[in-house]
């Protein structure tokens, strides 16, 4: 009887662990891993629109409309360690994959199907008020969008790129001023600034401006100057020590120039003469990497 007992109650052990184990498998699935660079766009075609899109590393970029849900998402990294991709669909479907840096891409694009979710945010989502739903998260998130964290992370991004645009660079005793970079994404205009201080006293910014200039015609030349407001402002120095170098980002809403308006930087000095313009010419703000 006792071994009977034994037996049975061996057996339900065996059973409830066979259960955990399943469960643990279901919350614990094995992920894809998808790969990308920082030469080529990955594209991510979702089932349903993407609400939020994290990576689990500065080393990796998804980018995805904010304002207006859409299905595609794109990924792009710089080398670094393996990290993960977590996005979060508007009807509250979750995906999840592994993600890692790699020269060469055999696949670029990815159509990602239903089953390819591993759960939902909400496991009791009625399909009978998706609808709703959508309309709800779509209000929400028109109401809360901050786009701050998106820039600091796509401005991190573009800092560690190996990408550079011309050679547009002026300088005042030592201290020289350096667009490295400009890059359209979105709806906005990122320049990628650097100061170089070669010279033996510390540089300190009052202002740094970036505008656009227009040059009118006729017997009295003058110049109209309109400034350029930045949406966001990445890592910008107060002070730059002797013989140091500082990277930046000036994040401006899009815009082109036309033949004869040129784009002015003016960077000024606190307490010093030390000021510096540099123009960049039109080909490189209407064609911008």
């Amino acid at each position: 009887m006792k071994k009977h007992l034994f037996i049975s109650g061996l057996l339900i052990i065996v059973g409830f662990a066979n259960l955990a184990a399943q469960e643990i498998k279901v919350q614990n699935p094995v992920l894809d891993t998808i790969y990308a660079n920082e030469h080529k766009n990955v594209a991510l075609f979702f089932p349903e629109p993407i609400r939020q899109g994290i990576t689990g590393a500065e080393d990796f970029v998804f980018t995805y409309n904010r304002e207006q849900y859409q299905h595609l998402g794109l990924l792009q990294a710089t080398p670094g360690k393996e990290s993960n991709l977590l996005v979060i669909g508007t009807n509250g479907s979750i995906f999840s994959y592994i993600l890692m840096y790699s020269e060469r891409l055999d696949q670029l694009n990815y159509f990602i199907s239903d089953s390819g979710k591993i759960g939902n945010e909400n496991p009791e989502f009625n399909e009978e008020h998706k609808d709703v739903a959508l309309i709800s998260a779509t209000k929400t998130e028109e109401v809360l969008a901050d786009k701050e964290p998106y820039y600091q992370n796509f401005s991190s991004y573009i800092l560690r790129s190996k990408r550079k645009i011309g050679n547009i660079q002026a300088a005042q005793e030592n201290v020289f001023l350096k667009v490295e970079n400009i890059v359209f994404h979105r709806d906005e205009l990122y320049f990628v600034l650097k100061i170089n201080n070669r010279s033996s006293i510390d540089y300190d910014l009052s202002l740094l401006d970036i505008s656009v200039e227009t040059r009118k015609k006729g017997k009295k030349k003058s110049m109209q100057k309109l400034i350029q407001e930045p949406v966001f402002r990445y890592q910008v120095p107060e002070k730059v020590a002797k013989g140091k170098i500082s990277r930046f980002v000036y994040v401006l809403p899009k815009f082109s120039i036309a033949e004869d308006k040129v784009v002015v930087i003016d960077l000024k000095e606190q307490n010093g003469e030390r000021d510096i313009k540099l123009k960049v010419k039109r080909k490189f703000i209407n064609n911008p990497n």
